[in-house]
């Protein structure tokens, strides 16, 4: 039934629909009021005003000519006495930047090829060798070494090699004897 309603009200909305647009386009529109004739504000039209603020005022020119202003940035002053530092520690005239020991095959992984890399930094390759060599010879690659061979702070090396464990799997044996296990062939 709903449908016979809707194709109902369908054909009578739709009935003689060009002859009713025309006859309400053929309506005389109604006319906008008209504007209020305003004024202008006494600051805008007044002389006397713009007379006023363009003369010159003596006593706060002089005030204004006895100011002088010095102004330093106290954080670019610090980067430059930082770098200054860094020289004399490392010794480098260079940019800070080293050559790459160690890089993943392709760009299969998402990562761009880069061919130097900042001082004190790894790459992800990197860090997983150095981490991947020092978990397997422990006495061979100490944080001694891998911060000497990658330049890096030796804090942070000893941080990243005590904290950091990569591809370390633990296999939890089931609580239940029951429980079916899967042999290894």
């Amino acid at each position: 039934m709903s449908k016979m309603g809707a194709r109902v009200t369908r054909m009578f909305r739709n009935f003689n629909l060009e002859n009713r647009v025309f006859r309400e386009l053929s309506k005389e529109k109604p006319q906008a009021a008209p504007r209020h004739e305003a004024a202008l504000p006494p600051s805008a039209g007044g002389s006397e005003a713009v007379e006023a603020m363009n003369q010159k005022n003596a006593p706060l020119l002089s005030l204004l000519r006895s100011v002088y202003v010095e102004s330093k940035d106290p954080e670019a002053a610090a980067a430059a006495a930082a770098a200054e530092v860094s020289k004399e520690v490392t010794g480098d005239d260079e940019a800070g930047r080293r050559p790459l020991r160690f890089s993943l095959p392709g760009e299969q992984y998402g990562l761009v090829e880069l061919t130097d890399v900042p001082k004190g930094k790894l790459t992800i390759p990197e860090a997983l060798k150095a981490l991947s060599s020092h978990h397997r010879q422990p006495q061979t690659w100490t944080a001694e070494k891998i911060a000497q061979e990658y330049v890096l702070d030796m804090k942070d090396t000893k941080a990243l090699v005590e904290f950091f464990i990569p591809f370390q799997v633990k296999i939890i044996p089931p609580e239940s004897g029951g429980a079916k296990q899967i042999k290894a062939s």
